[in-house]
């Protein structure tokens, strides 16, 4: 009864060592929305005087989602948390959280001002 209990202990020990935990990643880009992420940038849609960060708010506002655009290498992340990121909207950030590679979705743990 012993090497019973005592095998069943160590497969559960092992089998919940195996199970991977999500690490947080840093991932570095700007604030934007998706209509104008989706077209590589602000140009195609801001106005003359409009800032970066009033065309976000506007495209915002219009029903458009916050996502998280690398412009290096034209890579789109959605976001999960759509609050966090308006205090950033138009900025240069690093985002930190998990990924989720299926849906393409960062899991927002916190968003600060690049350097």
């Amino acid at each position: 009864m012993k090497k019973v209990s005592l095998g069943l202990a160590v497969c559960g020990l092992l089998a919940t060592t195996s199970i991977a935990v999500p690490q947080n990643k840093s991932f570095s880009g700007e604030i934007m929305d998706e209509a104008c992420a989706s077209q590589d940038g602000h140009a195609a849609m801001k106005g003359k005087d409009e800032t970066n960060e009033q065309c976000t708010r506007s495209c915002v506002k219009a029903g458009s989602k916050y996502v998280l655009y690398d412009a290096a290498t034209k890579t789109t992340y959605k976001l999960d948390d759509q609050q966090k990121p308006d205090a950033f909207a138009g900025a240069r950030v690093v985002v930190t959280g998990t990924f989720d590679k299926a849906s393409g979705t960062i899991h927002v743990a916190a968003i600060k001002a690049a350097k």
